[in-house]
């Protein structure tokens, strides 16, 4: 998508070897044309995938989530990393180890929201390790529902997540890829 390929490139600061800083329009502020953008294109790639659900984990996933679920005309539902009170304890559960922070989170979505009958699209910022991505699938395939495929807005083409992700079969759409970074910034794949 080479609105977000303008959008990283101008806006984006490269921290350290591997860690692409979007939080001027992404994961702290957030754009929202950029982000109704990204539903748009989101809807075009998985239009006629009868999709019923978007899954994505707290916080950065949820505003390309929303427009995408705007979009397809779906409810939105988000994992949570923190247990609260009036969550039901009734949930699918797993550990996510978060590559950003770190540290693991347990993650979980109430039963209620996810069902066998339900055929979800996983949507997320960044791809990397694939962890992230891992544990949404495993909350998928423990409701029981349909994974229609995962796309995220930034894929970092030179960590080995989405690579492994799609040898496994799963369908992976990444707005934009990362191969690495060079004297004038970062190197897009075409």
């Amino acid at each position: 998508m080479k609105l977000l390929q303008e959008y990283i490139s101008k806006k984006g600061r490269l921290v350290g070897k591997d860690i692409v800083k979007v939080d001027s329009f992404l994961n702290h502020q957030v754009d929202p044309m950029l982000m109704q953008a990204m539903g748009k294109e989101i809807k075009r790639l998985y239009e006629g995938a009868e999709i019923t659900k978007i899954l994505t984990i707290e916080a950065s996933g949820i505003a390309i989530a929303v427009m995408a679920a705007l979009e397809l005309g779906v409810p939105m539902v988000f994992a949570k990393k923190n247990a609260t009170k009036n969550l039901s304890p009734d949930v699918y559960s797993t550990t996510i180890t978060s590559f950003t922070h770190g540290r693991d989170y347990d993650v979980r979505v109430a039963k209620e929201f996810l069902s066998k009958d339900d055929k979800i699209l996983i949507i997320d910022d960044f791809l990397a390790n694939g962890a992230a991505l891992n544990g949404l699938i495993s909350l998928v395939h423990q409701s029981g529902a349909q994974l229609a495929g995962c796309a995220i807005a930034i894929e970092k083409g030179f960590q080995d997540g989405g690579k492994k992700l799609r040898a496994q079969g799963y369908r992976i759409e990444s707005l934009a890829i990362i191969d690495g970074f060079d004297e004038n910034g970062v190197v897009f794949r075409d």
